[in-house]
């Protein structure tokens, strides 16, 4: 999906000789899901009877001058009159509403129009070294230090990479759709380009395309395929549907293996841009975030079975 560039820092020259590395190969069919997410994503919160800056949205004072009741100056004195009530309780300036919400004025329920708004996406090429919190007790850099500033909202990671990870992070302003890109009934595929130390044997490769038990249960890979390297480094890209904690590392290391590099590079249909570097971002235009909505718009379901949005996969 198309990307334009944005980036808080000018990105470095790229030398014309310079071999290709596995570990920017595109991996199998685009459209799978990651690997190393971890938590669900919170829901945005507003205040009580306030609807979320990330759905469709507006301040109070403009809703009602849209609608011709006065001008911003003078609705905002209405305001702090008492005069605007939103569900039933003193409404204050500058407090979002949403179509849910009941406004009255004067006592009198009056009806608003509310534009949609799609939510804000940004991929951000993470770097190792950094985590994927606010608030880390040991004070490492955060991801969230490089993002851009969100005016009434704030950015929701979608999954995690773990500290000594790297590669495609998502980012999004709404709580609803980084659900429904972690949510397993989606089916969300997740590539990764892994650096092992010395060859995988084959018996190894077969146990963790078949399904190996990790304690919390079961995982496999839905691909696995060598992709280069020499001595005591191989590379190899491997693709999962679920996004458990570390669960790529841990299932190498169950079979022996010890993983020196991870980079994801592909979430769902959104791949790692190859002129993303390291610790820049890129911000979806409205066309690439609708086809993404679009593409989560309905859940995947088994062959033969019915649409239940009630029951999640395990």
């Amino acid at each position: 999906m198309p990307t334009p560039p944005h980036s808080p820092q000018k990105p470095p020259r790229r030398s014309s000789n310079k071999k290709r590395s596995p570990i920017r190969q595109p991996l199998a069919k685009p459209g799978a899901e990651e690997v190393e997410e971890g938590a669900a994503a919170p829901r945005a919160k507003g205040r009580a009877g306030t609807a979320p800056a990330d759905e469709a949205s507006t301040k109070l004072q403009k809703a009602l001058a849209d609608a011709g009741f006065g001008s911003r100056r003078e609705l905002e004195e209405w305001i702090a009159a008492g005069r605007v009530s939103v569900n039933d309780q003193p409404a204050h300036v500058g407090q979002r509403i949403g179509p849910g919400d009941k406004v009255r004025v004067n006592g009198r329920l009056v009806r608003l129009k509310f534009a949609a708004r799609l939510p804000r996406v940004l991929l951000y090429h993470k770097p190792e070294g950094e985590i994927v919190s606010r608030d880390d007790p040991e004070k490492r850099p955060s991801v969230f230090e490089k993002l851009p500033r969100v005016n009434g909202g704030r950015w929701i990671a979608i999954g995690r990479l773990d500290f000594n990870s790297c590669g495609l992070l998502l980012f999004t302003t709404s709580g609803d759709l980084a659900n429904r890109l972690m949510h397993p009934r989606y089916g969300l595929e997740r590539d990764y380009a892994v650096r092992i130390l010395g060859e995988l044997p084959e018996e190894a490769a077969a146990q963790l395309t078949a399904g190996i038990d990790l304690g919390d249960g079961p995982a496999r890979f839905v691909r696995l395929f060598a992709a280069g390297g020499e001595g005591a480094n191989r590379w190899y890209n491997v693709t999962l549907t679920e996004g458990r904690n570390r669960e790529v590392r841990r299932m190498f290391e169950a079979v022996g293996i010890t993983v020196s590099r991870l980079m994801r590079v592909r979430y769902g249909p959104v791949v790692l841009p190859p002129g993303l570097k390291r610790g820049q971002w890129r911000e979806l235009e409205a066309p690439a975030v609708e086809q993404l909505m679009k593409v989560l718009k309905d859940p995947k379901t088994e062959p033969g079975r019915a649409k239940n949005p009630e029951k999640s996969a395990t």
